[in-house]
């Protein structure tokens, strides 16, 4: 008899196995809601598309994203138009607040990802990040696709000692003029660094407190921990690229401003853009990177499946694919993508572990300076990114 689960209509449902699973996801079309603002990753998906295609004849389609809201404001609106069968977004790329909100609003198909047979490799029993989305408890409504750390980039042309810390960061920006900056929220990296700066702006503060970034933001909270951020920035700005009055509007025209020369440090979320860039000639070949001494705020990125997707069984067929060894060690190629795997290494094959094991570096931006003493920042609860942007927003974003 098969196990029996909670349904997301709150019913007790007979959990399918594997084989049903197969049988009916094959020949599905599956539609991959994801952000497509990267080349390299919009040609992964379409590599991960033909083998899917050549395993299960299913057709999976990249909805391209400019922004992952837009797949959330979609399944919300069908929900309220009691389409709760034949919705048009099989698959999401989501964490932090995106994933929170649709989590919140029962957007989300449960329990899915423990049935996945790869999933097993993450080791989640081990290694509880595998289960926790910006530290909120996935419940198996969204299954890990890859790590990333924030990470920092420089021409060793125009600075051979970069900044180290965040402190040291804004004492090179007064050395440096102009030479710095990023983008402006809600852009997905620039709240990543504002949270970076939060985290370790407040890093002396009493545990009590500091764990408040670990909270839904209140009042309270807030009077607590922003202060010493917009301190910060207040003195950082005027130092910034154009004085600090106007902001990019993403991290791919921050890495533009790089290969233009304007810029001289610049930060990514994704550290294999970066030799990836120097090869395409979109970055000097003088550049280096680096994590800072203080830290690197780290987390996992997931994909789910709406609860009214059309097509699940092709879905769970797409994402258990793409938990497989041979499509993680694909993706961590720098040459591919260059996105960390989730998978345990001991819950692999001898075989498997030699595809993972690190190529010799054609650039020395490959290297990653700091990797092995950079502590990894947990990501703060989701609601913080939606009060420093628009807080930020009100503070800095109308200017001359």
């Amino acid at each position: 008899m098969l196990p029996i689960v909670q349904g997301q209509s709150g019913l007790l449902e007979y959990k399918d196995s594997w084989p049903e699973i197969e049988f009916r996801g094959a020949n599905q079309d599956v539609y991959f809601h994801a952000w497509g603002g990267d080349p390299q990753i919009n040609r992964y998906i379409q590599w991960a598309a033909k083998q899917v295609k050549q395993q299960y004849q299913i057709n999976l389609h990249h909805v391209k994203l400019t922004d992952t809201s837009e797949a959330v404001s979609r399944v919300l609106a069908e929900k309220s138009a009691n389409n709760n069968h034949q919705g048009q977004v099989d698959l999401v790329w989501i964490n932090g607040e995106n994933f929170a909100a649709m989590a919140k609003h029962q957007l989300l198909e449960p329990h899915w990802a423990l049935q996945l047979p790869n999933f097993s490799l993450t080791d989640p029993d081990n290694n509880p990040a595998m289960t926790r989305d910006f530290g909120v408890p996935t419940q198996g409504m969204e299954a890990p696709w890859g790590k990333t750390a924030l990470t920092f980039y420089y021409d060793n042309l125009v600075t051979q000692s970069p900044p180290q810390t965040l402190q040291q960061l804004s004492l090179w920006a007064k050395q440096h003029p102009g030479r710095f900056t990023y983008p402006k929220p809600p852009d997905f990296l620039a709240t990543s660094f504002l949270k970076y700066a939060l985290i370790v702006l407040n890093s002396s503060q009493p545990e009590a407190i500091k764990s408040l970034l670990y909270q839904a933001a209140t009042t309270q909270s807030q009077a607590l921990l922003l202060p010493v951020l917009w301190q910060y920035l207040d003195e950082l700005h005027p130092h910034l690229w154009r004085k600090g009055r106007h902001f990019m509007s993403s991290g791919m025209a921050l890495r533009r401003l790089m290969g233009d020369g304007e810029l001289a440090l610049a930060f990514t979320f994704s550290a294999a853009d970066i030799p990836a860039a120097v090869a395409r000639f979109e970055l000097p070949g003088s550049s280096r990177s680096y994590r800072m001494q203080d830290g690197s705020l780290s987390n996992i990125h997931f994909i789910a499946i709406p609860y009214n997707a059309a097509h699940r069984d092709g879905a769970k067929l797409v994402v258990n694919f793409l938990l497989s060894p041979q499509a993680q060690a694909h993706k961590q190629q720098a040459n591919v993508w260059g996105d960390t795997s989730v998978l345990a290494l001991s819950k692999l094959t001898a075989e498997q572990q030699t595809w993972f094991a690190p190529p010799k570096q054609s650039h020395p931006s490959a290297t990653i300076a700091n990797q092995a003493i950079s502590p990894a920042l947990s990501e703060p609860d989701p609601s913080w990114s939606k009060v420093i942007t628009a807080l930020w927003l009100q503070r800095y974003g109308v200017m001359e």
